[in-house]
């Protein structure tokens, strides 16, 4: 009894730690959206409304999406976590062509901070520049009550504030909630946007500009592209790996037979974020500073990559497939896992240790890497056809979907991660092993 009741109190403690975890995510993301609805200060609303309907359909549509209609209000938190995400683009090219970089990554723990820290830096400067921007054309454009330095000061300020400050929220939730904080904060901003989308869909049937018929074909394409996008990211190629046997000292171990798991599609949501990031920059430069004098040039750049555009589409394909083999290079190295498997002494039936190895280790992996770049660019260009066959508001979008459904197979990983390890400490305590594994671990 009383060893069940210690187990008990074991799984309360690891429960509890989990609903801890869960009661701060819950609590930051109620503090995301209360920010999300504080607007700056000096802004005309109704200007800001009229605004937002001339330019509906457009980048700023998309903008508005990631930022969970932050923007639309012209609020605190209008800049979204997209200059994060931006340095971190950045900080990671650089990475991979500079020697000083490449060497702080390898350096543990300490380069990754310091790596971090640069990043936070570039954050700094990219949302000081959208900040002037965005700023420049409110003004611009008749949506600031008052274009003095006052005006310029406050909104820059705020901007940036805002944006550090989900930046920092997003490391919080990393680091003390359940999930990935920067994820977590863009699934929240999609998802409470998807209210007010579903609803506006049903007015329109009811008012005859969308077909009901059609609208029931969405949803069920909507289902079955779900079921689509949770199949591939389960999906896995396994490679067979042959472990030979072997003696230490007086002890022989028998040959083992297991596989090396190669995940279809290894960059997640991240080349759909990066690639909408990249086409997000310059088109809100040119949607803010193209009213200026002599910037028209900038506004043709805008629309001209706006959503439907045939360069946009060009555009966002090549950054999605560049970005899934960019990323899956960065996160996995075939000739370092060749060499650990040729150092454990694990052979792949058919191929030599080392060099071969890792040839046939970078084929498989670049044939899975290509398949998944064109799922996830066909799951993301979808929504923009229908725009063009089925007059769908842009808001029902395929990398929308994608985030979603990406963020919620990884918050469950992690939850039953979490439920799991509790579990395995329940199991060591109730064979009087905690204590042992705990010193082995140390």
């Amino acid at each position: 009894m009383a060893k069940q009741g210690a187990l008990s109190a074991l799984g309360k403690g690891g429960m509890s730690e989990l609903w801890a975890r869960l009661r701060f995510l819950f609590l930051a993301i109620i503090v995301y959206r209360i920010g999300a609805h504080i607007p700056v200060p000096g802004i005309n609303p109704d200007r800001l409304a009229d605004l937002f309907r001339q330019n509906e359909g457009t980048i700023l549509s998309l903008f508005n999406m990631f930022s969970g209609g932050a923007l639309e209000r012209m609020s605190i938190f209008a800049l979204g976590i997209m200059p994060y995400i931006s340095a971190s683009i950045i900080m990671q090219l650089m990475t991979a062509v500079s020697p000083q970089l490449e060497q702080l990554k390898k350096e543990g723990e300490a380069g990754r901070r310091k790596i971090s820290q640069y990043t936070r830096y570039g954050t700094v400067i990219l949302a000081l520049v959208q900040a002037i921007g965005m700023s420049v054309g409110l003004a611009g454009q008749g949506v600031a009550f008052t274009g003095d330095f006052g005006f310029h000061f406050v909104a820059v300020s705020t901007f940036v504030a805002g944006a550090m400050f989900m930046m920092w929220l997003g490391e919080q939730i990393t680091e003390r909630g359940v999930g990935n904080g920067i994820s977590m904060l863009i699934f929240a901003g999609i998802v409470a946007g998807l209210p007010r989308a579903i609803g506006q869909s049903f007015e329109s049937a009811r008012q005859g500009d969308i077909n009901i018929f059609a609208l029931v074909a969405i949803g069920l394409l909507a289902v079955a592209i779900i079921g689509f996008v949770v199949f591939i990211e389960r999906g896995q190629r396994r490679i067979a790996v042959h472990y030979a046997k072997r003696q230490q000292g007086r002890k022989v171990f028998a040959a083992q037979t297991s596989h090396l798991p190669l995940k279809v599609n290894m960059a997640g949501v991240i080349p759909a974020i990066f690639a909408s990031s990249i086409l997000l920059f310059p088109a809100s430069l040119g949607t803010w500073f193209g009213q200026s004098e002599g910037m028209g040039w900038l506004q043709d750049i805008s629309q001209s990559i706006a959503p439907g555009q045939p360069l946009n589409i060009l555009l966002f394909s090549a950054g999605i497939i560049f970005f899934c083999f960019f990323y899956t290079a960065l996160m996995f190295n075939p000739k370092d896992v060749a060499e650990n498997l040729k150092k454990s002494g694990a052979f792949i039936p058919g191929i030599r240790p080392g060099e071969q190895s890792a040839r046939y280790i970078d084929g498989v992996l670049t044939r899975l890497t290509l398949f998944g770049a064109l799922y996830m660019t066909a799951v993301c260009l979808l929504p923009q056809f229908l725009v063009v066959a089925a007059n769908v508001p842009f808001y029902l979008g395929g990398t929308s979907l994608l985030i979603v459904v990406v963020v919620v197979m990884d918050f469950m990983s992690q939850v039953q991660s979490h439920l799991v390890s509790h579990q395995y400490e329940s199991l060591m305590k109730k064979a009087n092993l905690k204590g042992y594994g705990s010193g082995m671990l140390r």
